[in-house]
């Protein structure tokens, strides 16, 4: 086993990392504020990766292609999500949660069935940009200049989420309605388009997440299973609300992922679970300090 292919391998699972983590920052964005299990999170991945298909294939699949498809994508999606907060979800808030995830498991159905009206149940694929085609070579060390590019984009919206919640005042607001809605209510903040911000910006990033993993997978019926599974399991762990634990452990589930599709391939599908158990036995409640 040559360092340059261990090397190659660490760059792929930090790079499907980074993926893991734009999708999962939006489901800690939306549990954390609005205290709602929400599956249907991974439809909005898919929807993403679907509609950015579209867009990509409408106007060719060039440069150009690719930044419409990384503006337009999210944005559909966020609208999507925007309609589905109004139209079921806020009146299943202050319900329990297992009304909750009845609701948001049946819109994983209708979006699955709405997926394959629109665009069959065929495999889709979606070639890398010209500008991101080839590698950058280093001594023996390949990288393809997409998971550069991916690299460089998870840090970037950890940073401007964490800027957002930290240093804005509608990201303070935010904070304070997860805290207190009742207070923020008195306070004369309508907490209502509050939630329903929240939950378009969570959509937003599901739908980044998709496009942004649209050239390097098979976009397909089912996509969203196992990434909104590894969602939930990237936010238990990071510590919820915490965006630099989900950055983490989001980090540290794409390389296990990876190694161990390398290395023990019979247990890649198991692998990242078996982290997450080891992980949340050491530090049951996350890895950095839950922030909700």
């Amino acid at each position: 086993m040559s360092v340059s292919m261990l090397a190659s391998q660490l760059l792929v699972g930090l790079s499907r990392g980074m993926i893991y983590f734009i999708v999962a920052a939006g489901l800690t964005l939306v549990f954390g504020v609005l205290r709602v299990i929400n599956f249907t999170h991974g439809s909005f991945y898919m929807l993403g990766a679907f509609i950015g298909y579209s867009v990509a294939a409408g106007i060719g699949h060039g440069s150009a292609g690719f930044w419409l498809m990384l503006v337009l994508a999210p944005l559909a999606v966020a609208g999507i999500s925007l309609l589905v907060e109004r139209g079921f979800l806020q009146f299943v808030y202050r319900r329990e949660h297992l009304i909750q995830v009845l609701l948001t498991y049946a819109l994983v159905l209708i979006a699955g069935d709405l997926v394959k009206f629109f665009w069959g149940s065929q495999y889709r694929s979606l070639s890398t940009p010209p500008i991101f085609t080839g590698s950058f070579a280093t001594g023996s060390i390949t990288v393809p200049k997409y998971n550069v590019f991916l690299l460089l984009v998870g840090p970037l919206v950890a940073l401007g989420l964490w800027l957002f919640l930290s240093h804005t005042r509608f990201g303070k607001i935010c904070r304070a309605t997860a805290t207190d809605r009742e207070m923020v209510d008195i306070l004369g903040v309508n907490s209502t388009w509050i939630f329903a911000a929240v939950f378009a910006l969570g959509g937003w990033l599901a739908g980044l997440g998709g496009a942004l993993m649209a050239p390097v997978v098979n976009i397909s019926l089912g996509m969203d299973a196992n990434t909104i599974i590894y969602a939930f399991l990237i936010v238990v762990v990071g510590g919820l609300g915490n965006i630099w634990g989900a950055l983490i452990s989001s980090l540290i589930i794409g390389v296990g992922e990876a190694f161990g599709a390398l290395f023990m391939p019979d247990w890649a599908v198991v692998l990242p679970y078996i982290i997450t158990g080891v992980l949340l036995i050491l530090r049951p409640s996350g890895l950095l300090k839950s922030v909700w």
